[in-house]
């Protein structure tokens, strides 16, 4: 099913010291845990708790478009979307803001799995429904 109405879900994201390379600068590395981080905190605050219970995520690919760098004390947010569900699939864009800056784009695709199985499974369309506002 194709979804074109995403609820945008705001994760702010804290730099620790260990997530500093020997740049001085955030390493590539961090934004995968990030967005990891964020897109199943998109999950478990829209989800119902049965849902949650029942399903896990598993990353199949991130394809990072890196724009500037992240520094030690940035205020950081991710802003994380669901662009459509298609069978156990599903496709994110995440966004990684500092202020108005965008720091890094990310396009990433999962795979739900059933928690006791761990076998694809996908999701019944009202659970998906409270990813998407209804139209007006």
């Amino acid at each position: 099913m194709v979804e074109t109405n995403a609820r945008a879900h705001l994760y702010p994201i804290g730099v620790d010291p260990a997530d500093i390379d020997f740049m001085g600068h955030v390493n590539n590395a961090s934004y995968l845990k990030w967005v990891q981080a964020a897109v199943i905190d998109h999950w478990r605050t829209l989800a119902p708790a049965d849902a949650v219970a029942q399903h896990l995520w598993i990353a199949l690919k991130h394809e990072i478009t890196y724009r500037k760098p992240t520094f030690l004390g940035d205020d950081v947010i991710a802003t994380v979307l669901l662009e459509r569900v298609q069978g156990a699939r599903a496709f994110y864009e995440t966004i990684i803001k500092r202020g108005e800056e965008v720091l890094a784009e990310v396009k990433s695709s999962w795979c739900c799995v059933d928690a006791a199985t761990l076998r694809p499974a996908r999701l019944a369309r009202d659970i998906v429904q409270r990813f998407f506002p209804a139209e007006a």
